[in-house]
């Protein structure tokens, strides 16, 4: 662990600098404040190798690489990360490319397009559509394992209320395959051509290459490295799978902010109000107030913001977030537990350090 922390201190690389970081509020902080910030929350918490980049004006002005991708290795620009439910809005990103060329629609039940056998049982399923799923208004639980569960339930009827869930987009992904009459590998390739491609997206994927594999960050927690993690090998990982940089995140970022590849009722779908969040959901304090598709959203007195987070088993933990108005946008990577919570601290900070 000791040499952990010390490769830790190590700024591997700061590119695309800039002397002056415009924050959300339209005042200022210097780029080495961001980093010295920045390598501080790593060390406090232990966090081994972050990418962070910041977007002004619709151009990414900031990108550090900090810290350890492995025990030997150090992160560099090209280190990809697990961006866990980051996934989730881009999966939505995708599924609205595939129903503005009428492939599918959003409202129509998901089980007229593919029979659940998993959740056959229970006959609410099938009022289940796909807009249900991607603002987390299906009733499955976020995974059927979880809290003693033995397979998949309901635990309210589809459309009347919020439970997040991983189980609803992985089924939404089978019934894109089930559309396009493709397996998991076959949509990776649906969604390179339809997202990545488009959009200048380099190394972004579901199902990882062999490059991507070589690249990758191994996992820490808790004292302990995790090489060798291999997500999403076998199935089209909707709801965890996908896998990227920081500067290509950006690039979808600014895609977004540039209303690229939908149209301009395709956006206004994407970013629409679909569900108010409950009182006592945390994102409330941060105001974040609701769900569109596939995003958290809320209007903040600089704008309306957008983004999501990213946890997979707190050893791959991401944060993003943009503003269309102002195009300025932040993504965070590490490969620790701490990741959502720092982007958040970093989100904060900037609100008060700015000057």
């Amino acid at each position: 662990m000791c040499k952990t922390i010390s490769i830790l201190l190590l700024l591997v690389t700061n590119l695309l600098c800039a002397q002056t970081i415009k924050t959300p509020l339209g005042s200022s902080l210097q780029a080495d404040e961001i980093t010295k910030w920045l390598q501080q929350k790593m060390q406090d918490n232990g966090t081994p190798g972050a990418q962070l980049a910041i977007i002004n004006d619709g151009k990414v002005v900031f990108h550090s690489a900090l810290g350890n991708a492995t025990l030997e290795a150090a992160v560099t620009k090209n280190t990809i990360f697990e961006g866990a439910s980051l996934s989730k809005p881009m999966f939505a990103y995708f599924v609205m490319r595939l129903k503005e060329q009428g492939l599918i629609n959003l409202d129509r039940p998901l089980y007229q397009y593919l029979p659940y056998t998993d959740i056959a049982h229970d006959e609410r399923y099938k009022k289940m559509t796909a807009r249900h799923v991607l603002s987390h208004q299906t009733g499955f639980p976020n995974w059927r394992d979880e809290d003693g569960r033995t397979g998949l339930t309901l635990d309210f009827e589809p459309g009347s209320g919020f439970q997040y869930s991983g189980e609803g987009y992985q089924y939404l992904a089978l019934v894109l395959q089930k559309i396009l009459n493709t397996n998991a590998n076959g949509l990776q390739k649906r969604f390179h051509k339809e997202v990545a491609k488009p959009l200048g997206l380099q190394v972004t994927r579901y199902i990882q290459s062999k490059k991507n594999r070589k690249n990758k960050a191994a996992a820490f927690k808790a004292g302990t490295w995790y090489p060798d993690r291999d997500f999403g090998k076998e199935e089209f990982g909707a709801a965890y799978g996908v896998h990227s940089t920081a500067l290509d995140w950006s690039r979808f970022m600014i895609a977004l902010m540039n209303k690229k590849g939908l149209s301009e009722q395709g956006y206004e779908a994407l970013f629409g109000v679909q569900k108010e969040l409950p009182d006592n959901h945390p994102n409330k304090t941060n105001g974040i107030t609701h769900l569109t598709l596939g995003f958290y959203g809320g209007e903040l007195p600089f704008g309306k913001i957008y983004g999501h987070g990213g946890n997979n088993d707190k050893k791959f933990t991401s944060m993003f977030f943009f503003v269309p108005e102002t195009k300025i946008g932040m993504v965070l990577f590490t490969n620790s537990s701490f990741g959502e919570q720092m982007g958040l601290e970093l989100f904060q900070y900037m609100m008060v350090a700015g000057r």
